[in-house]
């Protein structure tokens, strides 16, 4: 006999497995010596009241155990020679795109512009010691894509865009802790994500896909207005039943490479504004009213929203116990994003404070048509680049001062490793962007009581929330609105946002390819 309940319990005694059992017996009004065991399906944190508690949904076996689940990649065929699928692109789209596609009997071939997961590495180093920044190897070009080194989130929203649990799955047959799969916020880490992303990859290397670094895709064959395949580097030419497009949303050359090919492509609205950093201690405080954390609870998050003047204004990408980090993807530009390592255990916080940005607001850009949003974008990574000593130094502000207009005398620490300048970016950024962050930081204080403080940074810039091109397509075939056999995929696309939600939209275009590949 199974019955599912629901428990909530003390951090301490959350964390206590006898503790569980005997609150689940309570529940179930028999002895905890007749329980069989005790499955955990829903693990979240209840911080609204004086206390945090977390609370769990448990599926409790009597009389009997759960059955072990199959794992999915012994579903997996040989595909060595079966008919081959272009993927351009290994990050979460293309990899579980892949994935799928050995499920289903097809050969995935991906070509990615950057490196290894490990060789990134020495790029990573590169661009936060040094300033340097190679622009197919970085935080957002390379195996795994932007996620890998940029924190490990896993939580989505968009549940009814796919299968959430089965691309979970996946990540814990690959290494991942089975947590994931019950955990309210979902996180691995980019201590761990890398060794991951390696073990998908040998996945589809042992089932006969194939998978190609230093790859740049420089043209697409398009015969009759069919997408036969890519040329790599000029010379290369390879061809397949259908060409996966996972590029990520930092691709600017692809989008070029589309448009120079009449490959129909539009601008897209976005997000735009900075990275706002706070002390770990001070989040806890205001989110768990703890003076110190209970050690049996997670470092805190927050996420915040208002509307200032028809624009959203919101937080993005929140790391607690994270780092911010240098995600630039060409010379002379100024990025920022957010990271955290498995333990959260840094002693900063920091999000993404952004405003959303409407192709209304961009009338000075519109000469550019089709990179309207891109070249809006470029110009105010470029300009703050431009305040800066030439390196991956970045302008900030403490939140006091931002608000109020005037140039920090001095910075509080940071976890940036290359370091902060003060830098007025109340002048620097757009003034409608910088007017809306205004007001929406002022807003949060008003939500979120101590978030407004002196003790915050405000870093520039954050730019890359999502991509300012979007690349249509039929909303049931998945394939390009114009081009057939070409599948534009994940965020690079404008269908994704996450790593989740990119490796689902990856596995449902893989589905849709194969159904295009049986005609």
């Amino acid at each position: 006999m199974r019955q599912t309940i629901e428990i909530k319990l003390s951090p301490s005694e959350a964390a206590d497995e006898k503790a569980i059992h005997k609150r689940a017996s309570e529940l179930c009004q028999i002895k905890p010596s007749a329980i069989d065991e005790v499955i955990v399906l829903r693990k979240s944190i209840d911080a609204r009241g004086s206390q945090p508690f977390i609370q769990l949904k448990l599926e409790v076996y009597i009389g009997e155990k759960q059955e072990p689940e199959a794992a999915l990649i012994d579903q997996f065929k040989q595909v060595s020679d079966a008919p081959e699928i272009i993927i351009v692109g290994a990050g979460p789209t293309g990899y579980f795109a892949a994935l799928e596609l050995i499920e289903l009997g097809l050969k995935p071939v991906i070509f990615d512009r950057g490196k290894d997961v490990r060789s990134r590495r020495r790029d990573l180093r590169d661009i936060q010691q040094f300033g340097i920044v190679n622009p197919n190897s970085n935080y957002c070009f390379g195996e795994g894509g932007a996620g890998t080194y940029s924190d490990g989130k896993l939580y989505t929203r968009s549940h009814k865009r796919g299968d959430i649990y089965k691309a979970l799955k996946l990540f814990v047959e690959h290494g991942a802790d089975p947590e994931i799969l019950v955990d309210a916020h979902p996180h691995i880490g980019s201590n761990k994500l890398p060794q991951i992303v390696s073990n998908i990859r040998e996945t589809i290397q042992h089932y006969g896909g194939e998978v190609h670094f230093d790859s740049l895709v420089t043209d697409f064959i398009v015969e009759n207005n069919q997408m036969k395949g890519v040329v790599v580097h000029e010379k290369t030419e390879r061809r397949g039943e259908a060409v996966i497009l996972a590029t990520g949303h930092s691709a600017r050359d692809i989008y070029t490479l589309l448009n120079k090919k009449n490959i129909h492509i539009e601008p897209k609205p976005f997000a735009l504004g900075v990275r706002v950093e706070h002390p770990q201690s001070l989040i806890d405080k205001i989110q768990y009213g703890q003076e110190e954390r209970d050690a049996n609870l997670p470092a805190s998050s927050y996420r915040l929203a208002c509307q200032v003047g028809q624009r959203g204004v919101f937080s993005f990408c929140m790391c607690p116990g994270g780092l911010v980090v240098p995600a630039a993807t060409a010379p002379g530009e100024i990025v920022v994003n957010g990271m955290s390592m498995s333990r959260r255990d840094s002693a900063y916080a920091n999000s993404g404070t952004v405003v959303q940005i409407e192709l209304d607001d961009l009338q000075a850009f519109s000469k550019h048509g089709v990179f309207t949003s891109m070249e809006f974008q470029k110009s105010v990574e470029q300009t703050i680049f431009n305040a800066g000593n030439g390196g991956q130094q970045a302008p900030g502000q403490r939140m006091t001062d931002f608000v109020a207009g005037k140039t920090s005398k001095n910075l509080p620490g940071s976890s940036y490793i290359p370091g902060l300048f003060e830098a007025p970016l109340h002048e620097l950024l757009p003034t409608f962007v910088y007017g809306k962050l205004k007001k929406g930081i002022l807003e949060f204080g008003r939500k979120m009581k101590g978030y407004f403080t002196e003790e915050a940074n405000v870093i520039a810039t954050e730019s890359r929330t999502s991509s300012p091109v979007k690349i249509p397509r039929n909303k049931e075939t998945y394939m390009h609105v114009e081009v057939e056999g070409l599948f534009p995929a994940g965020e690079g696309a404008g269908y994704a946002g996450g790593i989740i939600s990119a490796a689902m939209d990856g596995q449902n275009v893989a589905r849709a390819v194969y159904a295009f590949a049986q005609k």
